[in-house]
């Protein structure tokens, strides 16, 4: 298969898997605190990747520079990005969360012709607009709610989306000739020491709950696939494919999480959303028709 079209995929891949964590998180965060939690999903996913980085054969290791500027992205993507998505739905709601970052591929776009020099053509902008409008219809913006309170909290996802984008940008400038997957545990560990700090203070605060054998399952499950995994997966992406086509695999997260919604936990799945659907394959579809456009 080419290795643009495998890219394609891990990206559409990782945006599914963190569509579909909606549905474990939910129950998990009702045991253990967000930031407690972050930090055993960016943990359990370094470690996953350190054991296949361990097992495999080895490769040319990653050089100190290599290592700090692989650090510092994961500080951006995992630390920073993470930290106000985090607090952002805590002030705000998880409909303007989801409204609000959809924003990110166009941030990308932004961010990809400043640092990578892309060209932004007519067909990426057009692709851009069709898939946005689709995000815009699985989501429904009527959902979001613009109180004054919640203005501080739609402020932090909006730098959610940003940094998540700028993070995505620099994984394509940093990772070039180097070891992926060993790149890509080294991100994992730049998000740790915040997220770390600010979870043993939610533990010290209000505790846990019971831990049963179903969290444990959850609590794997979000460290190995959603984080090793998927995040894997999006570096790739994004290693292999322009950042602005690489971007809009972002959007099948929103279809991926309201279809679970709808199995698992009754939520509805209205026209607007299969609509909306339509238009964002139409949108990547156009983006990959001709790379360069």
């Amino acid at each position: 298969m080419d290795k643009k079209v495998i890219a394609l995929l891990s990206g559409l891949g990782a945006a599914s898997i963190w569509g579909g964590m909606y549905v474990v998180s939910k129950v998990v965060l009702e045991v253990i605190p967000p930031f407690a939690l972050l930090t055993l999903r960016l943990a359990l996913g370094f470690l996953s990747l350190a054991a296949v980085i361990w097992l495999r054969k080895p490769n040319a290791p990653l050089t100190r520079k290599q290592i700090l500027q692989c650090f510092l992205v994961g500080v951006v993507g995992y630390g920073i990005s993470l930290g106000f998505q985090f607090t952002g739905t805590k002030l705000s709601s998880a409909s303007n969360g989801a409204l609000i970052t959809s924003a990110t591929p166009a941030f990308v776009l932004a961010f990809a012709f400043i640092l990578l020099r892309e060209k932004i053509t007519g067909r990426q902008i057009l692709a851009l607009a069709i898939s946005t409008i689709g995000v815009l219809a699985v989501i429904d913006p009527r959902t979001a709610q613009l109180s004054p309170s919640l203005f501080s909290g739609n402020l932090l996802l909006f730098f959610a989306g940003l940094t998540w984008a700028l993070y995505s940008v620099l994984v394509r400038k940093v990772s070039g000739n180097i070891d992926l997957l060993a790149s890509s545990a080294v991100m994992l560990l730049g998000g740790i020491p915040s997220s770390a700090i600010l979870g043993f203070r939610e533990i010290s605060a209000y505790g846990t709950g019971e831990i049963t054998v179903g969290i444990i399952g959850g609590i794997l499950f979000l460290g190995v696939i959603s984080t090793a995994i998927a995040m894997f997966l999006w570096n790739y992406a994004f290693k292999e494919l322009p950042a602005t086509i690489a971007s809009l695999t972002f959007f099948a997260q929103p279809i991926v999480g309201t279809l679970l919604g709808w199995l698992f936990l009754g939520e509805t799945v209205t026209p607007l959303f299969l609509f909306g659907g339509v238009l964002i394959g139409v949108g990547i579809l156009i983006s990959t028709r001709k790379y360069g456009g």
